[in-house]
């Protein structure tokens, strides 16, 4: 796969500046059937994952228009199954992860094994940098969105998105106890299942908040924020972000929106 400098593509195209008004609240059904999908991830993740990247991709489109002949970089994408999708929808998909147990046996078409803080492409490669729930499992998520930037055209988009740490789902597979603190929860979570939890706070988990990384994030002269929203919320998605406390809790997953800035 022509990484770096030995990329080529066409000319870039305008994204538009805003969704369409269809998707700004998306439907109850559309979040009902991934809170049951989201159910079902650990005995039926081909489902829970396949499902997952069909709805990414349609909120991409929704911002930027059809993602068919656009290089779309995805960073930390697991088993690949975002990648995949946005393959099937004509893009010029690649895969960065830099955990190899976490693509499989088999690993998809175009990954590569690399780190999201270094990734191994020139300045500006992408039309679409995507990024889903890999934040909070960086340990400077700052120097990782100015990667993604990097590595992003100007003009093009980035998609974000992250479970906070205040959220119900905020300690992952050992949620919700982590309200009652990290290892407490962890080892609850090793008395009822036999095993060790795969998270560890600190190591590959750490608690990323809203409000600071909206902060963070708006104070950038490299992104713009095009939106910040409730992932999974059917209605008042944006609305919620918008009231300090309450969104820790009731966010459950920050998606953000960015244009990347002209240099």
């Amino acid at each position: 796969m022509p990484v770096g400098g030995g990329w080529s593509r066409s000319s870039p195209r305008p994204y538009s500046a805003s969704p369409p008004r269809s998707f700004k609240d998306p439907s109850l059904r559309r979040s009902l059937t991934l809170f049951r999908a989201f159910l079902h991830e650990q005995d039926d993740p081909e489902y829970c994952y396949s499902l997952l990247a069909r709805d990414a991709a349609d909120q991409v489109e929704a911002y930027g228009g059809p993602v068919a002949g656009r290089t779309v970089v995805d960073v930390g994408g697991g088993g690949g199954y975002f990648t995949e999708e946005f393959r099937r929808r004509d893009a010029q998909a690649f895969l960065f992860e830099p955990d190899v147990s976490e693509l499989g046996e088999k690993p998809p078409e175009a990954a590569v094994v690399a780190d999201g803080y270094l990734l191994p492409l020139r300045d500006g490669v992408a039309d679409v940098t995507f990024s889903s729930n890999v934040l909070e499992h960086v340990a400077d998520p700052q120097t990782f969105l100015s990667e993604l930037a990097r590595v992003t055209r100007p003009g093009g988009l980035i998609y974000v998105s992250f479970t906070n740490w205040l959220s119900p789902w905020g300690g992952h597979e050992w949620a919700p106890w982590h309200y009652l603190g990290a290892e407490r929860a962890r080892a609850r979570y090793r008395r009822r299942t036999g095993r060790d939890a795969k998270h560890t706070l600190g190591e590959n988990l750490f608690a990323v908040h809203i409000g600071t990384t909206l902060r963070q994030v708006r104070a950038r002269d490299d992104v713009a924020v095009v939106s910040a929203r409730s992932r999974y919320w059917p209605f008042l998605a944006e609305g919620v972000v918008k009231v300090p406390g309450l969104r820790e809790f009731a966010t459950w997953n920050l998606l953000l929106i960015l244009r990347r800035c002209p240099p």
